[in-house]
């Protein structure tokens, strides 16, 4: 998902100006003293000014105060909110339809791309990709600031779980940070509309109560009820304290070992000797 292409022009007419502001306190590139300077430096010029320039955010105020180019009122309130950027090492995870999906420092950032798609900004590069970058408030939004830096990084099969877990639970919490604007809060839940199931509930495990295998049954069938009897059980737990860990521990243990007992009993029925 991208900004619109009235958003991403912008942006690139902020940011060259403020980079080229930036240069001229620093002096970080010789003889670039205008935006069509800036236009002309390559990436590697801008990532070297762009990192020395995020060590100095009062430079952002600076900018904003003296409004050196003219900029409207609204334009100079964006440019301001930068000063909440969030730089440094990021794990892309996914690109999902609302967002790439930016893992760092424990937290999970839904960011948009600007002109160009994701996958074309990577080059290619396998997800999930460690890259360098620097994160901005942008209208309400997280945007990145125009340049990434890809790390040369096999990310093996243990990590990517790791992040798509990292993800997966955000997402489940409500914990994906989509503004880095000071005010922001993650949106309330809808308010959920609970069936009763617990007559249902009530009802099947009465009747799992009276599941008894005979001796002549197959060895897997014993197993099999115990784990029916255990996963209603669970079930019941979840309905009446789904929010209650503790309370659900126990049962989905019994789960558990009712389903390795049945795991157990099918392999040692299938084992030849």
């Amino acid at each position: 998902m991208r900004i619109s292409p009235e958003d991403a022009d912008l942006f690139f007419k902020l940011m060259p100006a403020l980079q080229t502001f930036g240069n001229q306190r620093l002096q970080i590139i010789k003889n670039l003293n205008d935006i069509e300077q800036y236009q002309k430096i390559s990436n590697e010029q801008r990532v070297s000014l762009r990192n020395a320039f995020y060590k100095k955010p009062e430079i952002i105020d600076e900018f904003v105060q003296e409004n050196p180019y003219g900029f409207s009122h609204n334009e100079m309130e964006i440019v301001s909110l930068w000063k909440n950027f969030v730089a440094g090492d990021f794990f892309i995870q996914s690109v999902t339809k609302k967002y790439a999906i930016f893992i760092g420092n424990n937290k999970v950032y839904g960011v948009l791309a600007l002109m160009e798609p994701f996958q074309a900004v990577l080059g290619g590069m396998p997800l999930p990709a460690y890259v360098k970058t620097v994160l901005l408030p942008f209208k309400g939004k997280i945007i990145y600031d125009g340049l990434i830096e890809g790390y040369n990084l096999f990310i093996g099969p243990g990590m990517s779980a790791s992040f798509r877990n990292t993800y997966r639970a955000a997402k489940q919490q409500g914990k994906i940070i989509e503004s880095l604007d000071p005010h922001w809060k993650p949106p309330e839940p809808k308010p959920r509309v609970l069936k009763d199931w617990k007559p249902l509930l009530d009802e099947l495990i009465e009747r799992a109560s009276k599941l008894r295998a005979s001796a002549d049954d197959s060895a897997v069938i014993s197993p099999a009820f115990s784990l029916v009897r255990a996963s209603l059980e669970f079930a019941r737990i979840a309905v009446e304290k789904p929010d209650d860990l503790d309370a659900l521990d126990k049962p989905l243990r019994k789960v558990e070992r009712a389903f390795d007992k049945t795991q157990e009993t099918m392999f040692l029925s299938d084992l030849e000797f």
